[in-house]
């Protein structure tokens, strides 16, 4: 996944900033063309039930044939051209939140018994 410049996306009848990239070939015949599908992606935050990971606002299919099909040899190289594709611009790879480390659980002090004296 790749991060991307803001666009903006019409999503369930609000407008989302997508910023992240995902894309994978989802066919390829090893001989004229390939399959890409992509997602654009939306942190949770930014919805109102999250779910863990990013959330897609849109997704579609692309063909990559003929000359530029001949030249992919990388992947990014195939980011490069999806985003060319879309007109989006590549601003890094994506690199996910790192979860906090949950606290463990303190035990609970022992109370200290209070002496008695005697007076």
């Amino acid at each position: 996944m790749k991060t991307i410049e803001p666009v903006s996306v019409w999503y369930n009848g609000q407008e989302k900033q997508a910023t992240v990239l995902s894309a994978s070939a989802s066919g390829d015949n090893l001989s004229t063309s390939a399959s890409f599908v992509y997602q654009l992606m939306i942190q949770p935050s930014e919805v109102e039930n999250p779910i863990t990971g990013l959330f897609p606002v849109a997704q579609g299919y692309l063909n990559m044939t003929g000359e530029v099909y001949q030249a992919w040899e990388t992947n990014d190289y195939a980011y490069d051209w999806v985003a060319a594709q879309l007109n989006l611009t590549i601003t890094g790879d994506y690199v996910p939140p790192v979860p906090p480390t949950p606290v463990p659980p303190q035990p609970e002090p022992t109370p200290t018994p209070t002496p008695v004296t005697e007076e």
